[in-house]
Formats: structure tokens, C-alpha cells, sequence
């Protein structure tokens, strides 16, 4: 829509069924209609439902548009939708515009439909409709705007620590120290307004989710400012393993022996052509599954993958480009280059020790 693709997650079937079964009921109840014609009337909320997610998402599409940044997608599932950006806000005033042109949108279709609600008939099915939306999108406005990632209001609060203390990071990881406190108010909140009999039961578990998916995003904003701090230390030169090259047709035994004589124990281990240019990888994984027995008798050829089936890295791209190439392109080793020439080899394990020391990492 209007150029950004658009994502349906196989979670919305879920809330699809659930939202129209559940609506179904209540239709049913107040307005007296058939089995067929309440689940009818789900079903055409839900449309309306995810219509409004959608119109709130691209809020924030258009507006990051607008600005400059690239939109790579809007993605819909089970608990609403996110939009996926090319690039964080290059400032804090951009950041604070694109985060709060969603909820505007929310509060816009919000006040439409209150409108609509107030100058329909009561008891019928298009006043049901519009009260429904009006309360599904000024209940939604409302609470992105509180001040915790990954809500937009938590958008808005890094965009202003931002300002103050010119400091993306700490901003970032603040907002998301709120959003873990947004969650677990929320669900202790919603939960003894269920004890009391003021929510609905069958509210509980849906809201319970919310809050625990809030969590974990806040608690993945924490992490990736945390990451981004060390942005800076990354070092491809450095970082990168050497690359200790042997000819096609090697046995594997025979390729880890000189490596073992000839370079670094951690070397990466390349296939040359006859003219001495790598043209493969040796893959670790591979290597470890063949058993020591075989080694001898396997071609290292066998182990190895085309040097144009691994993303390359130029070796001058500092580490927040080299975050977003890794993030684009996943995978175990990367190729380091230095014009047409291989440099050495990047362990995706090194990267991330490198920028969460802390963290225990398989390798």
C-alpha cells in the first residue's frame, strides 16, 4: 500500500477466529440476530479492526517516508502490528514525529467513530460497528502513548531523554527500564480489575500476552542499546580471522594439519584455484561432521562453500553497517574484503562476543 509492502503474520488467523467468534456472541445477545448473521458481523469487525492497525501503521510508514527513511515492510499478526524501518531517526525531533504519527491516526479514527456513534440509531448493527471501532482505536491510542518501549509513547520518551542528553543510548535503554514497568503494571492492573469482576475473564489471558510480549521488547531495547554503545569497537581489520588458503583437491586432514604447522589455530580455511585465489569457504559445521577417520580420504573441496554463496563485508564499514549487513544477510561467516581482495573471514560467534561480552555464546 502506497509502495510499502505488507506482511499478514499466520498468527492473525488466530485472532481472526477468536476476535469473530467471541464478537459474534455479543452481536448476537444485542441485537438478536442468526448464528450466520452474528459471525457475518465478526468477521466484518475484524476486517475493521486490522483496517485501523493498518491505517495506524502506515502513520508511521508514510511519516518515516517523508523524512527520508526507508520502509521495508508492515507486518500484521496477532497482537497488531510493527513497521520495519531501513534506518533509526536521525534525530530526535524525526524520531519523535514518526513515533506519534501512529497513535495520532489511532485517536483521528477514534473521534470519527465516536461521531458515527453518537449519530446512529442505538441498538442496531452499524451504531454496534462504530462504537466498537471507536473504543478498539481510542483504547489502542491511548495506550501506545504510555512512556515505555516498545510502545510509541516509548518512542516519544527516548526522542526527549534524546534531546536532553544527547545520548541515543542511554535514552534508548531508559525508555525500555519504563516499558518493563509499563508491562508488569498492566498486568497486575488488568488483573485485579478481573478479580473484581470489572474486566471480563476471557480478557485476562489476551491482555497477559500483551504484557509479556511488552516485556520482552523492552527488554530487546535494553539489549540493542547496550549493543549499540560497543558499535564502535567493531573493527573488521581486527576482528576478522586470517585466512590460510590451500589448494584444490587438499584432503581435509592434510588442510588441518597446516594450518595447525603454518597459521593461527583460528585461521579460516579457504580453496585456492590454480592461480592461487580463493574460490571457497570451508565450512566449520560441515567439517565437524565428517569423522576423523574420513578426513584423510575427503577432498576439502567437499567442505567448502562457493565464495559467492557468503555475504561479503568491506573492510572499512564500521560496526553499525556491519550490525544492519549481518542483520540482512544472517549467517555463520562472512567474507572480508579489501577491493577484490579476501582479507579474512568474520565469525558471526566473534561479532557477537565482541558486542555482548557478557552474553555466553554457542560457538
Amino acid at each position: 500500500m502506497f509502495g510499502v509492502p505488507l506482511h499478514l503474520n499466520t498468527s492473525m488467523v488466530l485472532l481472526a477466529l477468536l476476535v469473530t467468534v467471541l464478537y459474534a456472541v455479543f452481536a448476537r445477545q444485542r441485537l438478536g440476530l442468526s448464528p450466520l448473521g452474528g459471525y457475518l458481523i465478526g468477521l466484518g469487525f475484524v476486517v475493521s479492526l486490522l483496517g485501523s492497525v493498518l491505517l495506524h501503521e502506515l502513520g508511521h510508514a508514510l511519516t518515516a517516508r517523508r523524512y527520508g527513511i526507508g520502509v521495508r515492510g508492515i507486518t500484521l499478526e496477532l497482537l497488531g502490528g510493527y513497521t520495519e524501518m531501513d534506518r533509526d531517526a536521525p534525530t530526535p525531533r524525526v524520531d519523535l514525529l514518526i513515533s506519534l504519527a501512529g497513535p495520532a491516526v489511532s485517536a483521528v479514527l477514534g473521534v470519527a467513530a465516536v461521531a458515527a456513534t453518537l449519530a446512529l440509531p442505538d441498538r442496531t448493527l452499524f451504531h454496534q460497528l462504530a462504537f466498537q471501532l471507536a473504543v478498539s482505536n481510542v483504547v489502542v491510542a491511548i495506550f501506545n502513548i504510555l512512556p515505555g518501549l516498545p510502545l510509541d509513547g516509548g518512542r516519544a520518551l527516548r526522542a526527549a531523554i534524546w534531546s536532553a542528553t544527547r545520548d541515543r543510548h542511554l535514552a534508548t535503554e531508559i525508555a525500555g527500564w519504563v516499558g518493563r514497568a509499563v508491562a508488569l503494571g498492566t498486568a497486575v492492573l488488568v488483573t485485579l480489575l478481573t478479580v473484581r469482576d470489572v474486566l471480563a475473564p476471557l480478557a485476562l489471558p489476551l491482555v497477559l500476552l500483551v504484557a509479556v510480549t511488552l516485556w520482552r521488547g523492552a527488554g530487546q531495547s535494553i539489549r540493542l542499546a547496550r549493543m549499540s554503545r560497543r558499535f564502535p569497537l567493531v573493527d573488521l581489520s581486527r576482528l576478522a580471522r586470517p585466512v590460510l588458503g590451500v589448494p584444490s583437491g587438499t584432503p581435509l586432514a592434510e588442510a588441518q594439519r597446516r594450518r595447525a604447522e603454518n597459521g593461527p589455530p583460528d585461521a579460516a580455511l579457504a580453496v585456492t584455484d590454480a592461480a592461487g585465489r580463493p574460490v571457497a569457504l570451508v565450512d566449520p559445521a560441515r567439517v565437524a561432521a565428517v569423522p576423523p577417520e574420513r578426513r584423510p580420504w575427503l577432498a576439502v573441496d567437499e567442505v567448502a562453500r562457493s565464495l559467492a554463496g557468503v555475504p561479503a563485508l568491506p573492510v572499512g564499514l564500521d560496526g553499525e553497517r556491519v550490525v544492519e549487513a549481518v542483520q540482512t544477510h544472517p549467517g555463520a561467516q562472512y567474507v572480508v574484503t579489501s577491493g577484490e581482495d579476501v582479507v579474512g573471514v568474520l565469525h558471526i560467534a566473534d561479532l557477537a562476543q565482541l558486542l555482548e561480552p557478557k552474553r555466553k555464546m554457542n560457538t
